[in-house]
């Protein structure tokens, strides 16, 4: 049988469907190819959305028209504002999800997207036909014979491409739990040069709530007042009951058991070689790496609201079974417990992403994108960005229009994928503020004011989507312009600003001055000055979000702009192309690391050479010399 579309999106993960998702509302004939579609969107690690740099990739998925804030806002059972103790640059937004009610919404998204069909199956190899230059894709075949045409194919298989569970010394195939690896796959992309290498990764014990005795666990709450994810919330509030989170620490005890298990560990005992995440370890990662650490912190979590099941976070493990249950008997709220299944490791297949462009499209097939996991980045968050990025290109190159590329000050999605594609991967790639240079301008609260108009220029974002932004981005700038406008008489505040714990004023200023001070914000402010109160209050149901995000412009106005100002200088070099003006091999002035690292990623602009590792300044300094620059 032979079936036939523009782009075809390979796996039902996260990635897999933010791409199908996102290529079928661009307008190409979109077929997702998954192995269960009861499992679509599947949480296979612990049932949560967002986190620190995190949080802010979905704000952007969703500004951009995606569907991952919205299911999550829908299926949310706690959520929480990460870092609001530090400044807006960093807060970042999380939620505690319903695992199953996450997959049926998910579902319901997929079987709601015109142009888009679904087909229950395993991709087993990547069709190419070769021309004059390099091979490109014409689809897939499938285990079950299907021939599946297309003219772009996204791969996002995340762990199962020739997957390998571990419990202690026991291995079986397998890309999760109970679901099998994907054989095959891997070398029919990697014949036409492509690298492949393998990572590892691992999930904690799942705990029957039943056997706990929460009396001996510390509670968490969510916030009061929940920050949604989307910036369409009005559509997906969540009617689920919130559920809190527990914590609990390890002890001498838990730690002994483990110390006994790690003989027959897969990551001690020679079984596994492959390079697993440095900040995500297992239980027995964290005992061999701070042998002098006398507890660990570990935190329960719910898997959703009809279901005993709970996810204990902080527990990663690979150990023999019976080695881990002992271990968790150690631990008083505990002592009885029952586990539903042991952690376990997986070892998977990845492909080099500095053989990517910035696109997601190989440099080595025409017409294949790779996003997720097969990239070699872990995260729910990290995988649904790039997967929207693969899609959106997918279709575009259907359409013979121009690429889509997210910069550096753009989007955190940005920054993720020029990580990838300049720098490479030598370890599960994760997302952190910190590796964003322009934080302050990438922060959550503007991801719409960043994406929004973009997105629907190109065509991604509906309309409703770039009305509600506009009405927002109007509303803020009527706040700006009056807090710049209205005057403050000292005589009249000071009473009032000295009960706020703030300094008087000597004389008069606007109130934007006001605002620019620690201690005073909108909400405060606004119960003083009752013209200030009087705007607000017309925002009606909008409020508290469009007051945050015009507090925040005004109080770090002179940061921003400052930012705004370094983000432009880089910016010069990203229009300097260099790809095809040079060989690099018989550049003898440049030192023989830059030569070797330029020869293998072949950079499009020298704001990219400038990124890769071992490159100097003074290797730049060379090319800009060379360009007559």
């Amino acid at each position: 049988m032979t079936l036939n579309y523009d782009v075809v999106v390979i796996g039902g993960g996260h990635a897999g469907c933010e791409a199908a998702c996102a290529s079928a509302n661009m307008g190409a004939r979109t077929l997702l190819v998954t192995m269960d579609m009861n499992k679509i969107a599947q949480m296979s690690c612990n049932p949560a959305v967002g986190g620190i740099a995190k949080g802010q990739i979905v704000r952007e998925i969703d500004a951009l028209g995606g569907q991952m804030g919205l299911v999550t806002d829908a299926t949310a059972i706690q959520f929480r504002m990460l870092n609001v103790g530090k400044g807006p640059a960093v807060w970042s937004p999380r939620a505690q999800c319903d695992r199953g009610k996450f997959i049926w919404k998910w579902r319901e998204m997929l079987d709601g997207t015109s142009n888009l069909d679904i087909w229950q199956d395993q991709a087993c190899e990547l069709m190419t036909e070769n021309d004059a230059t390099c091979p490109h894709v014409t689809g897939v075949r499938t285990i079950w014979g299907a021939e599946i045409k297309a003219r772009c194919v996204v791969v996002t298989a995340g762990t199962f491409l020739n997957g390998l569970l571990h419990i202690g010394r026991k291995m079986i195939p397998g890309g999760r739990i109970a679901e099998p690896a994907v054989t095959d796959f891997t070398e029919s992309i990697t014949r036409h040069g492509i690298r492949s290498a393998r990572m590892k990764t691992g999930t904690p014990v799942r705990i029957d709530k039943q056997s706990v005795d929460f009396s001996l666990l510390e509670e968490q709450p969510g916030e009061k007042h929940p920050y949604m994810f989307s910036y369409m919330q009005h559509h997906n509030v969540t009617t689920l009951p919130e559920l809190p989170c527990w914590t609990v620490n390890t002890n001498a005890a838990v730690h002994e058991v483990l110390r006994s298990g790690l003989k027959d560990s897969p990551l001690y005992n020679g079984q596994i070689q492959s390079i697993g995440p440095r900040y995500c370890p297992s239980i027995e990662t964290k005992l061999v790496t701070f042998p002098d650490r006398e507890q660990h912190p570990l935190f329960l979590e719910p898997e959703g609201t009809d279901t005993n099941e709970m996810y204990l976070n902080g527990f990663s493990s690979s150990l023999p079974m019976d080695v881990q249950i002992e271990a968790l008997k150690k631990m008083p709220a505990f002592k009885d417990v029952k586990v539903y299944r042991p952690g376990y490791a997986i070892e998977y297949d990845f492909f080099d992403p500095t053989q990517l462009k910035h696109t997601l499209e190989s440099k080595k097939i025409d017409g294949l994108f790779l996003a997720g996991q097969v990239n070699g980045t872990t995260g729910y968050e990290e995988a649904a960005g790039q997967g929207l990025v693969a899609g959106v290109n997918a279709a575009l190159k259907c359409g013979g229009t121009e690429t889509f590329v997210m910069h550096r000050d753009e989007s955190y999605i940005g920054v993720l994928i020029d990580d990838l594609v300049t720098k490479g991967v030598d370890e599960p790639y994760r997302m952190f503020t910190s590796r964003a240079e322009y934080r302050i301008l990438l922060r959550q609260d503007d991801a719409d004011r960043r994406l929004t108009e973009c997105s629907y220029e190109l065509g991604l974002a509906k309309r409703e989507r770039y009305d509600w932004w506009m009405q927002k981005k109007q509303a803020i700038e009527g706040i700006e312009e009056f807090c710049k406008s209205f005057p403050i008489k000292a005589k009249e505040i000071n009473p009032a600003l000295e009960q706020l714990g703030t300094t008087p004023l000597q004389f008069g200023v606007k109130l934007e001055d006001l605002l620019a001070r620690p201690q005073l914000n909108m909400k405060n402010l606004s119960e003083i000055i009752p013209e200030l109160k009087d705007v607000l209050n017309k925002l009606e149901n909008r409020k508290e979000e469009i007051a945050e995000a015009a507090e925040i412009r005004i109080k770090y106005k002179g940061y921003i702009e400052r930012e705004k100002v370094v983000a432009e200088k880089m910016h010069r070099l990203e229009n300097i192309r260099i790809k095809g003006h040079f060989k690099y091999e018989e550049l003898q002035s440049l030192s023989t690391e830059a030569r070797q690292k330029l020869i293998a990623i072949d950079p499009e602009t020298l704001a990219q050479a400038s990124r890769i590792p071992g490159v100097s300044p003074s290797d730049i300094n060379v090319l800009l010399v060379l360009m007559g620059r």
